[in-house]
């Protein structure tokens, strides 16, 4: 019995449903019942439609000076994506002067310290400071961080570790969505710095440094004393001056 009230509550509830909604597709020139309206009639810009916003009245924007289309080819392929063609990674900074207002692209202090400050905000977290891949990552699991000291990121050309910086390579994600073209050879620019910080010989300071070095330079410790033999074992009965030892005699 409770069954059949059910079946009987649940056909009248489908009937009402349907009688106020209506059958999917079916056209009406009632207006539709809307529970959210703020979703269909919100404030926004359309495409080609004008708007009393703006003071020139057009709702959409014009790009930015310097806004190029994303399939446009680059004015230095080098420069844009490190290689010298389709096949080879280019090697060296591509250096230019300033642009729109821009700071000029050359090895210097200034680009130096750009690129130090882009590899700590962007880098340093999984590479480490000093770039041997044990930045605070490593300390919670993350243990993939490549180190900029082995010899086969040393021998890499500057393009190929562009490349890397701007699309990424295995665990890492590109950055070539947040960080300027520009900033990413700073970057390279301080990744090579870090590596030849920890390479370096003596040779590749300047005479004044190499002066400053001497004078800091610990003086060698003494070399070891030579183990002496151990002396001779004494007759029973001798003195320590050589002399014999006479015992008193008990008869």
């Amino acid at each position: 019995m409770k069954l059949s009230y059910f079946f009987l509550a649940l056909a009248l509830s489908v009937i009402t449903v349907v009688s106020i909604a209506g059958f999917r597709g079916e056209h009406s020139p009632k207006p539709p019942i809307e529970i959210f309206p703020d979703m269909v009639y919100q404030d926004k810009v359309k495409d080609q439609v004008p708007s009393a916003f703006f003071a020139d009245g057009n709702s959409a924007r014009a790009p930015i000076p310097g806004t190029v289309a994303e399939e446009m080819p680059a004015v230095n392929d080098y420069w844009a994506t490190g290689k010298w063609d389709d096949t080879h990674w280019g090697d060296g900074i591509p250096v230019h002067d300033a642009v729109d207002g821009g700071r000029p692209l050359q090895i210097d202090a200034a680009n130096m310290a750009r690129g130090r400050e882009r590899y700590t905000i962007s880098c340093e977290v999984c590479h480490g400071a000093a770039g041997d891949g044990k930045g605070i990552t490593s300390k919670y699991g993350l243990n993939g961080a490549a180190s900029y000291h082995v010899d086969r990121l040393r021998l890499e050309p500057d393009g190929q570790l562009f490349d890397t910086i701007t699309n990424g390579k295995g665990q890492m994600l590109g950055y070539g969505y947040n960080v300027t073209v520009d900033d990413r050879w700073r970057i390279v620019m301080y990744i090579r710095a870090l590596q030849r910080s920890q390479n370096a010989a003596v040779a590749d300071a300047s005479p004044d440094e190499q002066a400053q070095l001497e004078k800091t330079k610990k003086p060698a410790a003494p070399a070891p004393a030579a183990p002496q033999p151990p002396a001779p074992a004494k007759p029973p009965g001798s003195a320590s001056n050589g002399s014999t030892i006479l015992k008193p005699s008990l008869s």
